[in-house]
């Protein structure tokens, strides 16, 4: 995994059926994102909503 230290972000790769991404890169167009933007927004919602994300101070 390569680290970007000044934006705290990790790129790594992501093996998804062609059937999967095809959903995701419709509900990212729909949605004016880009397909990565979409994929971290789904996964931010799911560990949001599974409480395994701590809330940003700024959220408080």
């Amino acid at each position: 995994m390569t680290e970007k230290k000044e934006t705290g972000t990790k790129s790594f790769v992501l093996r998804v059926d062609a059937e999967t991404m095809a959903a995701v890169e419709k509900w990212a167009a729909d949605e004016f994102r880009s397909t990565n933007g979409q994929l971290q927004w789904i996964i931010n919602e799911a560990l949001r909503k599974s409480g395994r994300l701590k809330k940003k101070i700024a959220e408080k």
